[in-house]
C-alpha cells in the first residue's frame, strides 16, 4: 500500500512538472499563436541620430589649373588632341613638362599662313616697284613741262616786236605751257598719294600675315605645357565624367588638362537624390570614412547644397551636388579617393525609440502592439523623426516596454489604448520620411 502511494505521488509530481510550463506559456504569453512571442523589441532610451549616407569623391578645395595656350583661337586652332601627359599622381616641380598637345592642326595653319605671308611680301615688293616707276615718270613729266614752259617764255619775249598775230600766238603757247606745267605737278601729287595708299594696303596685309605667323609660332611653342608651380598632377574630367588623358580632345573653350591641388584643404563632392536633399542643410556635421582605409574616421561639415538638380550619367533620378569640407588635414588624403559620408540631419540627446517594423499607421494615427503583462494591446503612439532603422516615440510608450515587430493574428480584437487629445498626423511627404533638418529638443524623463 505504501509503495502504491509513492507511485501515485511520483506521477503527480511528473504531471505538474510537464503541465506547469505549458499552462504558463499559454496564459502568460501574447494573444497570438506560434513563435510571435519571440518577435519583440524593447523600447530604448538614449541619443538618437538621423543620418543620410552617401558616397562621395575627394577633391582639393584650392588648386592651380594647368592649361594649354590661351591664344589658340587667335591662331584659328579650335581643337587638337593630348599627345602625351605625365602619369596621374606624379609630383612635379615648377617648369617641369606635364603634357604635349598634338601640333598637327597648328602645323597646317602654320603652312597656310607662311604661304600667305610670302604672297603678301611679293605684293608689297611689286607695289614698291610700281610706285617708284609711276613717281619717276611723273617727275620726268614735270621736268619736260618745265622745259617747254621756258621755251614758250623765250618765244613770247621774242615776239614783242612781231606782228600782233604772231605776238598773240606766242602768248597762247606760253599759257598752254604754263597750264601743262601746273597740271604735271598736280598729277605728281596725285600719283604720290596713290602710291602711299597702295603701299599702306599691301603693307597692312603683309604685317597681318606676319603677325598671324608669330601668333601660330607662339601657340605651337605653348603646346608643350609646363607646371606653373610644384604639386601633384591630377587629371580633370570631361563633360561625360571620363578623365582626360592621351588622345582626349583639347579646345580653347576647355583649356585645362590637369590640376595641381592643395592637399592640405580637401572636400568630398557628393550627390544627393531629390528625396533626401530637402533634409540637407549647410552647417550639418558629417562623419567621413575612406574606402581605401575603413579604419580612418574623419569629420566634416556641409558647406554647399546645390539649388538646381542635374541628371548624372548612369542615374535615373535627379540629384543635387553637395560639398563637404574635411576638417582634418591628413597627408594620406588624395584627390579621387572614394568616401562614405554620413550626414547628420537631426540629433536628439535623449529620446525613446523603437524599430521601424514595430510601428503601423491606420487612419492617420500611429500604433504599436505592446506587451502589457499577460496580454497584448494596440497602443497609440506619437512619433518623431526616424532614421534607416528606428523611429522616435514622443508619447505612448515608456523605456523598457515590449513591442511586437509582427502584428498578432488576432489584432482586430485587441484592446486599443489611445492618447487623449492626439489628432491624426499630417500625411507624410513623398517617401514616407518624417525627418526634419532642425535638432529637436531632448525628451525629458517621464514625458
Amino acid at each position: 500500500m505504501e509503495q502504491l502511494r509513492k507511485r501515485w505521488l511520483l506521477l503527480l509530481v511528473l504531471s505538474l512538472f510537464v503541465a506547469g510550463p505549458i499552462a504558463w506559456y499559454k496564459w502568460s504569453g501574447p494573444a497570438s499563436s506560434g513563435d510571435e512571442s519571440l518577435i519583440m523589441a524593447t523600447v530604448k532610451e538614449g541619443a538618437f541620430h538621423v543620418t543620410v549616407t552617401t558616397t562621395g569623391e575627394l577633391r582639393a578645395r584650392k588648386f592651380v589649373q594647368v592649361t594649354g595656350p590661351a591664344n589658340a583661337q587667335a591662331a584659328n586652332v579650335y581643337q587638337t588632341k593630348i599627345a602625351s601627359i605625365v602619369p596621374e599622381g606624379q609630383l612635379v616641380k615648377e617648369g617641369d613638362v606635364i603634357a604635349e598637345l598634338d601640333k598637327g592642326p597648328a602645323a597646317t595653319k602654320l603652312a597656310d599662313v607662311t604661304l600667305n605671308l610670302q604672297k603678301a611680301e611679293a605684293q608689297y615688293t611689286s607695289a614698291q616697284l610700281d610706285s617708284a616707276l609711276n613717281l619717276a615718270t611723273a617727275r620726268e613729266d614735270i621736268r619736260t613741262a618745265e622745259y617747254t614752259l621756258e621755251e614758250k617764255k623765250l618765244a613770247k619775249e621774242q615776239a614783242q616786236f612781231e606782228a600782233p598775230t604772231i605776238k598773240r600766238q606766242a602768248e597762247i603757247d606760253y599759257e598752254k605751257a604754263q597750264r601743262a606745267f601746273d597740271q604735271s605737278k598736280v598729277n605728281y601729287q596725285t600719283k604720290y598719294k596713290q602710291a602711299v595708299a597702295k603701299m599702306a594696303e599691301v603693307g597692312a596685309d603683309r604685317d597681318r600675315q606676319a603677325n598671324q605667323l608669330k601668333i601660330i609660332q607662339d601657340v605651337m611653342s605653348s603646346f608643350t605645357i609646363k607646371a606653373p608651380s610644384p604639386g601633384m598632377v591630377i587629371y580633370v574630367r570631361e563633360w561625360n565624367g571620363k578623365k582626360k588623358g592621351v588622345g582626349s580632345q583639347w579646345s580653347p573653350w576647355d583649356p585645362t588638362v590637369a590640376t595641381l591641388p592643395d592637399l592640405t584643404q580637401m572636400e568630398s563632392d557628393t550627390y544627393i537624390n531629390e528625396v533626401d536633399v530637402r533634409k540637407i542643410a549647410v552647417g550639418q556635421k558629417v562623419g567621413i570614412a575612406l574606402d581605401a582605409d575603413p579604419t580612418k574616421k574623419l569629420s566634416g561639415t556641409v558647406t554647399s547644397v546645390a539649388n538646381v538638380g542635374e541628371q548624372r550619367p548612369n542615374q535615373d533620378s535627379k540629384v543635387f551636388e553637395v560639398k563637404i569640407v574635411v576638417e582634418q588635414s591628413d597627408t594620406t588624403l588624395r584627390p579621387g579617393m572614394t568616401t562614405s559620408n554620413a550626414i547628420e540631419t537631426a540629433s536628439l540627446a535623449r529620446a525613446l525609440s523603437i524599430p521601424l517594423e514595430a510601428a503601423t499607421t491606420e487612419g492617420g494615427l500611429s500604433f504599436v502592439y505592446k506587451r502589457d503583462g499577460s496580454r497584448v494591446v494596440k497602443q497609440q503612439i506619437e512619433t518623431g523623426v526616424l532614421n534607416d532603422n528606428d523611429i522616435v516615440v514622443r508619447r505612448g510608450l515608456q523605456k523598457g516596454d515590449k513591442v511586437l515587430l509582427v502584428p498578432p493574428a488576432d489584432k482586430a480584437s485587441l484592446k486599443v489604448e489611445l492618447i487623449p487629445g492626439l489628432k491624426p498626423m499630417t500625411p507624410a511627404p513623398p517617401g514616407g520620411d518624417t525627418a526634419k533638418r532642425v535638432t529637436l529638443p531632448a525628451r525629458q524623463p517621464g514625458t
